[in-house]
């Protein structure tokens, strides 16, 4: 089963160093930050750089939820297991199936896609949003980005991935 540790923004790549160091591995079957490709213009170029998908949010596939809290208790940093009224609660197949859709099991990093505009709809050309157009809630061309919607644990979570558009056809 799949579950999402809470910690702070921005300390997500340490607090998983200190979970597969601290936590017994054979409580984990996977634990990943999920992360999205992008490009973005430093210094007037531009450069395809990784970025955290979800901030604060970590996930780890486990078994034991109940041991793994227990274990969570042994990272000095803020962690918590999410869930509701002291129930750690899974993800749902529909969110294991979003987050498989976009990642692999061994590169949890959403590729950069490419497209094009032809009139008011979006084309994607190439990339991991291929197959997935009608999710795509906005667009922004400037950045580079692509903002989508997805659900986690009840709650709706707007998330970026990197789109570059190639070519504006009217």
């Amino acid at each position: 089963m799949w579950y999402v540790v809470q910690t702070v923004g921005g300390q997500e790549k340490h607090v998983l160093d200190l979970i597969n160091k601290l936590v017994d591995e054979e409580l984990i079957q996977e634990a990943f930050i999920p992360q999205y490709e992008v490009k973005k213009r430093i210094q007037g170029v531009w450069k395809q750089r990784v970025e955290v998908l979800l901030p604060g949010y970590i996930f780890v596939v486990t078994n034991q939820p109940g041991k793994l809290r227990e274990s969570l208790r042994s990272v000095p940093k803020f962690t918590r297991l999410l869930g509701n009224n002291d129930v750690f609660t899974p993800l749902d197949d529909q969110e294991v199936a979003f987050i498989n859709a976009f990642t692999k099991p061994d590169h949890r990093v959403v590729e950069l896609s490419s497209g094009v505009i032809e009139g008011d709809e979006i084309v994607i050309l190439n990339g991991p949003l291929m197959h997935h157009t009608g999710l795509i809630k906005k667009l922004d061309r400037h950045k580079r980005l692509a903002y989508l919607e997805m659900e986690i644990l009840g709650r709706i979570k707007t998330i970026k991935v990197g789109l570059e558009i190639v070519r504006k056809k009217p």
